[in-house]
């Protein structure tokens, strides 16, 4: 399955607000399109959303409307902050806009075709970078699980998350090809069920052994030593290894240091925003009440009630045993080792922290 495709000149995404029951693709030419499903989490997960914002901005550069590069140059800015508006807490947004952005500035002096196609391949770039980072990411953390295990994850990081094979569930799958995966525990993930209805869906075509428990019966797994190790994703890594995640990770995370379950997180390294030097300086993205007081067109919850809705947690670096990353896998002292990364030539991108308004470079 590939979550976001680039196809004949339009951009083509599964809209996961319809999965399991429907698999619905939809195509445009239009990045506003392209923004919103972002938004609306019909593209979700930190690197398919980064891949979804660089061809997004291809699209900009393409509209029919743009004649001249004075015009492409309008447009590109208008859509890169229309863009960084749509999820403020991953960072792989951020990572993309900017790798783009610097793509216009570079070649600045070319005309239109030729910036068109340099867009065009830098954004292809991107996304093959993804592929290969989830692949690696899969053979690094199978080496994690030795034996046959039962696993726990939350939310979603498959195919659907990425461009790839997935990030934690890359781990997931291919440490199962090694025959050491003897079931996975899928936390549903409330409240909008990204484990109960994307990771469970995807580890179901893949052949694994999945349970769909609830977000608070993960506790009573671990009192009986039936988890064996947990591990999730991130959409941002501070620099001490402080890491954002679906809200409901650090619960499991506080869970996992109490019964000696180890916890990982497995990300990119264009996950990591070395300009955070620890979670407190992330920023938490809101959901709207809805999502809490309603499932689909349903009301649950009185009305008038008032919600508290974050759709990220933060957990310390000390809860996490390591952080697996394409290069290999992260131990602590975190910010010694996700430093060294930076020393490591081409292995890590210049990576900037949210920006409010996106400007030409002077």
């Amino acid at each position: 399955m590939i979550s976001v495709e680039w196809r004949n000149g339009l951009l083509r995404f599964i809209d996961q607000t319809k999965l399991p029951h429907q698999e619905v693709y939809i195509e445009t030419a239009d990045y506003r399109i392209v923004g919103e499903a972002i938004r609306k989490l019909q593209v979700r997960g930190a690197p398919a959303i980064g891949v979804a914002a660089a061809y997004a901005l291809v699209l900009a550069a393409n509209d029919a409307t743009v004649s001249s590069m004075s015009v492409l140059n309008e447009e590109f800015y208008s859509a890169i902050n229309y863009l960084s508006q749509t999820r403020p807490t991953a960072v792989n947004l951020f990572a993309a806009l900017e790798r783009m952005r610097r793509t216009l500035e570079q070649n600045s002096r070319t005309d239109l075709a030729n910036m068109r196609r340099f867009l065009l391949n830098e954004a292809k770039a991107i996304q093959q970078e993804d592929i290969e980072a989830c692949r690696k990411i899969g053979e690094f953390g199978s080496t994690l699980i030795e034996s046959p295990s039962s696993i726990l994850t939350h939310c979603n990081t498959g195919a659907l998350a990425t461009a790839g094979n997935g990030t934690a569930q890359s781990v997931i799958t291919t440490a199962a090809k090694k025959g050491n995966v003897l079931r996975v525990f899928a936390d549903e993930t409330r409240p909008l069920f990204q484990g109960a209805r994307l990771t469970a869906w995807e580890l179901l075509q893949a052949g694994i052994d999945v349970t769909v428990i609830t977000d608070s019966t993960a506790g009573i797994l671990m009192q009986n030593r039936e988890i064996d190790l947990v591990i999730v994703g991130a959409d941002r890594i501070a620099a001490n290894g402080d890491t954002a995640n679906k809200i409901g990770t650090y619960v499991l995370a506080v869970l996992a240091r109490q019964h000696g379950v180890p916890f990982y997180v497995a990300a990119p390294t264009t996950t990591i925003d070395f300009k955070s030097r620890s979670g407190r300086n992330i920023p938490i993205e809101e959901r709207n009440p809805r999502d809490v007081t309603h499932i689909g067109n349903m009301r649950i919850a009185a009305e008038g009630v008032k919600v508290f809705a974050p759709a990220f947690d933060v957990t310390p670096n000390e809860l996490i045993r390591g952080i697996v990353t394409e290069v290999g896998v992260l131990k602590p002292p975190f910010t010694q080792s996700i430093a060294a990364l930076r020393k490591t030539d081409g292995q890590t991108p210049n990576q900037d922290a949210p920006q409010s308004k996106w400007q030409r470079a002077s």
